[in-house]
């Protein structure tokens, strides 16, 4: 597999150093300057076509300029459009029968992935992320991975290396333990997917902790990951294993499925990495949630349609978006009755992050999902089922405190606002494109926890319940007393200064919560006609101090629970916010702070 396209010039002496563009947007990644038509073959892989490409830092558009962010970004897209659409079929279909031929039939079975993952986290040109590739291009799992996956999980079941040892063997064991009893081999898709599952991808972490400061910054990064692939796996007895020990091979394969149901590769607490065997299901953890979510739907990547000027958003029921609300959530109410050092650390402790790295207490998946994208005349739903469970990195004595935290967060967070694009807004009807805006995200229960009461006051009792249940969990998780009566005004380090300009999305002094409840105004429910009252706008332009601009949020969240309309407004002591809250009184009932 490779390419017919003339050598490329070396910068020698009297080498061309700066040749001249192919003049197509992008063209240092899908053209070059002496080929800028390329035509590889379709059956080149992904791995091949980035060997190609130079790096387009040295790009240039026609007038020499360098291309811009936003070119860049676009160029990434349409590179791993392209690359999506390779056919590896042929080749994984030779391998996977390798794979057969060398273990033996009876010593070969099949993994499912329900959703994505991604083994390896190579990277590429311009940081894309990429999936472990073998040398020929082709995505898989390595052996080694495997064999990590099946000893860790021995190790978890036997507890003790000793155990383990006469399994996979060890240097520092005595013979005939020195060497493994079992022999894994590379993992490849099943050829049911002519590119063998691999998948446009993309994160886009909103915000980050710069010191002790939570900053909010949009920076979106696509990438690959395989998506709803088959792997075959095979094991086999090593050579100097007697047939009597085929009872190992049965044990270390158990081990090896046991661990794939639990995840492997990286974001496995992100919904990422599970495998399953055909008798396999995910389990249910510690809570489950059936949701429905209607608005615009934009959460996963967004990429090139044929006749389209702009990316076009794809629909996809993501675990990172809910997992990345419910981290929000946390952060917001631990930084009203923490010093923001003990914030950052309950955050990672129960979420994870990178650095330093650490592995969270909480798993969040979100499986059986479903998507109706609609028209501009039907709003765009999506449903699926939640699920929470423990990571095994979560200490014995705080598991009571950790699910107690999380089922209360989760609550919270389902009746606060929204998941992804337009969270903090409803989902309401508009007469231009967007036809519609906004997220509203609605549980499909009838069990006690999610029933909610027909009143304002019910709600306001069942509110500040799950909230104060969630600041015993942070005060037993952190050793910290906390006075929940009385939320700090302290952020930051310091004093919160609140201004018109500035605020922080923080549940301490400078937060209202309230609830309300009236007829719709058009197509808007009660709570966010107020918000978009004439009014309240600017120089005739909703105030961008209340509703937000790009690259800085609304301070103000609504959430429509259907009778009632719940308001979430941070740095509400100062000016336009203020003023939208005396514009409430007397039509809505505080549910945040406890005190009046």
């Amino acid at each position: 597999m490779v390419f017919d396209r003339p050598p490329r010039q070396s910068a020698g002496k009297g080498a061309n150093k700066n040749p001249p563009s192919s003049g197509n947007r992008g063209g240092a990644w899908l053209g070059h300057p002496y080929d800028p038509m390329p035509n590889p073959d379709s059956a080149a892989s992904f791995i091949e076509y980035l060997r190609w490409m130079r790096s387009p830092e040295d790009a240039a558009t026609k007038d020499g300029t360098k291309e811009d962010a936003a070119t860049k970004h676009g160029t990434k897209v349409e590179l791993l459009t392209k690359a999506e659409q390779g056919n590896y079929s042929q080749r994984l279909k030779v391998l996977t029968e390798r794979t057969r031929h060398i273990a033996g039939h009876e010593n070969c079975f099949e993994v499912t992935c329900p959703w994505r993952i991604r083994v390896g986290g190579h990277r590429g040109p311009e940081n894309i992320l990429l999936p472990a590739f073998d040398n020929l291009g082709i995505p898989y799992i390595p052996s080694s991975t495997l064999r990590g996956v099946a000893r860790t999980q021995a190790l978890r079941e036997l507890g003790s290396e000793a155990a383990v040892e006469k399994y996979f063997g060890s240097l520092n064991a005595q013979d005939p333990d020195r060497a493994g009893k079992v022999i894994f081999l590379d993992a490849y898709p099943l050829p049911r997917q002519k590119n063998g599952g691999l998948a446009m991808d993309i994160v886009n972490n909103l915000w980050k902790w710069e010191g002790n400061t939570a900053k909010y910054e949009a920076n979106p990064n696509p990438f690959f990951s395989l998506k709803e692939c088959t792997f075959l796996i095979g094991l086999r007895l090593a050579s100097h294993c007697s047939p009597s020990e085929q009872h190992t091979l049965s044990e270390v394969k158990h081990w090896l499925i046991q661990g794939l149901q639990e995840g492997i590769g990286s974001q496995v607490n992100t919904g990422y990495g599970c495998l399953l065997a055909p008798d396999q299901s995910i389990n249910n953890g510690f809570m489950h949630a059936k949701f429905t979510l209607k608005g615009q739907l934009i959460h996963g990547v967004q990429r090139h349609q044929p006749n389209q000027k702009r990316l076009i958003p794809e629909a996809e029921v993501r675990s990172v978006a809910f997992k990345s609300m419910l981290r929000y959530w946390l952060r917001a109410i631990a930084l009203g009755v923490l010093e923001p050092g003990k914030a950052k650390e309950l955050e990672k402790k129960i979420f994870g992050g990178i650095e330093p790295a650490t592995y969270g207490y909480v798993k969040v998946q979100v499986v059986d999902t479903q998507s109706n994208v609609g028209n501009k005349n039907c709003v765009g739903q999506q449903s699926g089922t939640l699920i929470l469970s423990l990571s095994a990195n979560v200490l014995d004595e705080e598991i009571e405190k950790t699910t107690q935290l999380l089922k209360c967060l989760t609550w919270v967070m389902f009746h606060l606002g929204g998941i992804g694009q337009g969270a903090r807004r409803p989902c309401y009807k508009r007469t231009s494109n967007p036809y519609f805006r906004g997220s509203t995200l609605s549980v499909n229960e009838k069990t006690d926890l999610w029933q909610l009461p027909e009143d304002e006051k019910g709600f306001r009792d069942l509110f500040q319940r799950n909230l104060r249940s969630i600041y015993e969990a942070i005060a037993y998780l952190t050793g910290k007393k906390i006075n929940s009566q009385y939320p700090q005004l302290l952020s930051a380090g310091t004093v919160t200064t609140v201004t018109s300009e500035d605020w922080l999305e923080v549940l301490d002094g400078n937060c209202r919560i309230v609830i309300c409840s009236g007829d719709s105004r058009g197509e808007k429910p009660y709570g966010l006609s107020l918000l978009h009252d004439p009014k309240l706008k600017h120089n005739g332009n909703y105030d961008e101090r209340l509703c937000g601009s790009t690259g800085k949020p609304s301070p103000v969240w609504v959430s429509d629970l259907g009778e009632y309309q719940v308001i979430t407004i941070f740095g509400v002591t100062k000016d336009p916010r203020l003023n939208f809250l005396k514009s409430l009184q007397g039509k809505c009932l505080q549910l945040f702070p406890f005190k009046q």
